[in-house]
């Protein structure tokens, strides 16, 4: 028997474990034991958290149906989420779980390059098992402040001249040059960490064939709030109309109106609130969708550019 998947879950810790300076890993349950929903490689869950909602990629074994497993970087300048996690949370203590999501998939390639930088190897984990275990291609660039802040370092030693560990304090920065100087037809590249380092491999790949990078932010992207129109939402299934003013997201006016859209982060990194799109034109202002889609949107940042959307709600 299996966890309802319709709603958002509540999961017991069953575990904490240190696993370098500043990051904590943390397993989570149903306390009936029964299975988790299924999630693939790249896939992330909604961790609440007292006063605020966190998205934390899964990076157990997909095959280990009883078990999230989560990694928590602890933020000097942390909002709440993180210090909760590594000062307060205990294991037997339940919390509550969305997901999980995917819009970070393995896509089907000859070859693969995966580049992480400090925290963001947790989604990269269970790309590696499965890359691995498939007999693919692949090799890794890890880099961190220093070895000792970067976590899970005696799994990656499995594996052997895949991987390559660059601390900072002792070679400096990633040799992004080495990695990506000519474009590799059939190569997949897998990026997540810092922003610096998310956009110096998107500047790299610039001349490398088109769907080659595929990147994961834990950050919203800036945005410029300046020239917003306001523009017209149709709710197809509802056949209702609503105004969505300039200073006004489209998620706001929505539940304003009552209608119901999940939502966890409110800024365009997590895509709970993805909405499809019938009709037409969306201007994607989030971290994940492509910009030529016009199917889906990200109703809590992004808007339109046609006077109005017509949305499958």
């Amino acid at each position: 028997m299996s966890v309802d998947t319709s709603g958002v879950l509540e999961l017991q810790v069953i575990a904490l474990r240190q696993e370098s300076d500043g990051v904590l890993s943390v397993e989570l349950a149903d306390p009936g034991r029964r299975l988790l929903p299924a999630w693939e490689p790249g896939a992330h869950i909604d961790l609440g958290l007292p006063d605020s909602m966190r998205q934390y990629s899964l990076i157990g074994d997909p095959a280990q149906r009883h078990i999230y497993r989560i990694a928590v970087l602890r933020e000097p300048d942390s909002s709440g989420g993180s210090r909760y996690v590594h000062e307060l949370l205990r294991p037997g203590e339940l919390v509550e779980v969305g997901g999980p999501r995917n819009h970070f998939r393995l896509a089907d390639a000859r070859r693969y390059l995966l580049i992480a930088g400090g925290i963001g190897i947790t989604p990269l984990l269970p790309m590696i098992q499965r890359l691995e275990a498939d007999g693919q291609d692949w090799r890794l660039l890890y880099g961190g402040r220093s070895r000792r802040s970067m976590a899970f370092l005696p799994t990656l030693a499995a594996y052997g001249e895949k991987v390559a560990i660059q601390p900072f304090d002792e070679v400096g920065h990633l040799d992004l040059a080495a990695a990506l100087g000519e474009p590799v037809e059939d190569t997949a590249v897998y990026c997540c960490g810092p922003a610096g380092l998310i956009d110096a491999v998107e500047q790299r790949c610039v001349d490398w064939p088109p769907g080659t990078l595929h990147v994961e932010r834990f950050s919203a992207q800036p945005r410029s709030d300046e020239d917003l129109q306001d523009f017209e939402l149709v709710l197809a299934r509802r056949d209702r109309r609503l105004s969505v003013p300039a200073e006004s997201s489209a998620l706001d006016v929505l539940e304003a109106a009552g209608v119901p859209v999940a939502s966890a982060c409110r800024d365009g990194v997590c895509g709970s609130c993805e909405t499809r799109v019938l009709g037409g034109v969306p201007l994607h202002r989030d971290s994940l969708t492509e910009p030529g889609r016009t199917d889906v949107m990200m109703p809590c940042v992004s808007r339109a550019r046609t006077p109005e959307l017509v949305l499958d709600l």
